[in-house]
C-alpha cells in the first residue's frame, strides 16, 4: 500500500472513529434525557411518573442496541406498524454505527502505531486543523434552522416517511420531544469539536518532538 493510500484510509479511520464514538456517547447520554423530561414537565403532562417514563425509554434503548431483541415492546405505549418499522430502521443504523466504530478503531490503532514508528504524526496536523471548522458550520446551520436540519437529516437517512410519527398511534413520540433531539445534535457536535481540537494540539505537539 502506497503512502498516500495509507494516509487516506488511516485519516479516514480516525475521523470515522471520532464520529461514531460521539454518536455512541450521545445515544447513551441518559442524564440528558432525564433533564429534558424534567425541564419540559413531561411526566406531569403525560400523567406518568418520571420513573415510569424512564422504564419505557430503557426498553426502547435495549431494543435499539441489542441485536437479540427482535421485537419492540414498551410497557406503557402502543407501537404502530409504521412506528415499529421506523424503530427497526433506527436499530439497523445503530448496529451499523457500532460496526463502523470497531472497524475504525482497528484502522486508527494500526495507522497511529505506524506513524509512531516513522515519526509521522505531522501528517495529521493539517487534516485536524481543517476539520475543526466543520462542527462550527453545522452548529451554525442548527442555530439558524433546526427544523430544516432535522427534516434533512431524516430524509438523508430514511427513504420513507415512517419517521413522521402520529401521536395518536405512537404516543411514545410525546415523551421524545424534538428539543431532545436538538440537544443530542448539540452534544454530538461538542464531542466531535472537542475531539478535533484536542487531537490537533496533541498531534502538533507530537510532530515536533
Amino acid at each position: 500500500m502506497g503512502t498516500k493510500t495509507r494516509d487516506f484510509f488511516g485519516i479516514a479511520s480516525i475521523f470515522i472513529f471520532i464520529l461514531t464514538a460521539a454518536i455512541v456517547l450521545t445515544i447513551w447520554a441518559i442524564p440528558l434525557y432525564q433533564w429534558t423530561l424534567q425541564h419540559f414537565d413531561i411526566p406531569q403532562k403525560m400523567g406518568l411518573s418520571f420513573e415510569r417514563i424512564l422504564e419505557n425509554y430503557y426498553a426502547l434503548l435495549k431494543y435499539l442496541h441489542f441485536p437479540w431483541i427482535k421485537t419492540l415492546s414498551l410497557p406503557d405505549f402502543p407501537v404502530s406498524v409504521s412506528g415499529a418499522f421506523h424503530f427497526h430502521e433506527v436499530k439497523n443504523l445503530f448496529l451499523l454505527n457500532y460496526a463502523l466504530l470497531f472497524l475504525s478503531f482497528s484502522g486508527s490503532f494500526l495507522y497511529l502505531r505506524k506513524l509512531k514508528q516513522i515519526k509521522g504524526f505531522w501528517r495529521l496536523v493539517q487534516p485536524f486543523k481543517l476539520a475543526i471548522f466543520i462542527p462550527f458550520i453545522l452548529l451554525l446551520v442548527l442555530a439558524m434552522d433546526f427544523d430544516w436540519m432535522f427534516v434533512m437529516f431524516h430524509q438523508l437517512l430514511f427513504n420513507n416517511d415512517a419517521w413522521l410519527f402520529n401521536a395518536a398511534t405512537d404516543p411514545i413520540i410525546l415523551v421524545l420531544p424534538q428539543e431532545f433531539f436538538m440537544y443530542c445534535f448539540i452534544l454530538a457536535f461538542v464531542l466531535i469539536e472537542t475531539s478535533f481540537i484536542s487531537s490537533y494540539f496533541y498531534f502538533k505537539k507530537k510532530a515536533i518532538q
